[in-house]
């Protein structure tokens, strides 16, 4: 099932969603169904609470992104032998971050249309639930890591909106306001809050 993404200034977003319950009735339906709603929006990660669910699970699609670039950018972005993931995260807990950053402009699927420099530690050390409900602890870097923290920032009611300047995000007011407000075209089904 291809879910709507909920859209900028729906209070699900500013939520901090609950803990994914292992016996959760339906978690298999609904982690194939992040997978086709984030495809279906060309997108590389997405959180359950963009699509109207206060669980701490989100996917992160970083292959993709490996695949798709030229091997300067690979450099860039990923470490040596490093070519991405397809992961499903339940109940992730980052233990830690580098003290090394870097700067790469990021999007959102709820905030559709433009995209901005965010600053980021560059590797994240990382506790979570796979698909199969096995506990994981890893440590992902590059541009893995960068959207891991995109979306683990998610489950915590956090946009990447909140890492930007205080100018930043006022040059962005009125962006954001059509897009609160329904004028927005995309590519893919969006739920606005009225």
């Amino acid at each position: 099932m291809i879910y709507r993404v909920q859209a900028y200034g729906h209070p699900l977003l500013r939520t901090k969603s609950v803990p994914v319950d292992a016996g959760e009735k339906g978690l298999d339906l609904l982690v194939s169904d992040l997978w086709q709603t984030m495809r279906r929006a060309n997108g590389c990660g997405l959180a359950a609470n963009q699509v109207g669910k206060a669980l701490q699970l989100f996917i992160v699609d970083s292959r993709s992104t490996y695949l798709q670039q030229d091997t300067a950018a690979r450099k860039a972005d990923f470490e040596v032998e490093d070519t991405g993931i397809e992961e499903t995260f339940i109940n992730a807990r980052i233990c830690s971050r580098s003290e090394r950053v870097w700067v790469a402009n990021e999007g959102c699927l709820s905030i559709p249309g433009f995209y901005q420099p965010v600053v980021r530690p560059w590797s994240v050390e990382i506790t979570y639930m796979d698909k199969d409900l096995k506990t994981q602890h890893r440590t992902f870097s590059g541009i893995t890591a960068r959207m891991i923290q995109h979306e683990y920032d998610h489950t915590q009611g956090i946009l990447y909106l909140d890492h930007l300047s205080p100018l930043s995000r006022k040059l962005l007011a009125a962006k954001l306001k059509r897009i609160r407000e329904g004028k927005v075209h995309t590519t893919y089904p969006l739920e606005f809050y009225r």
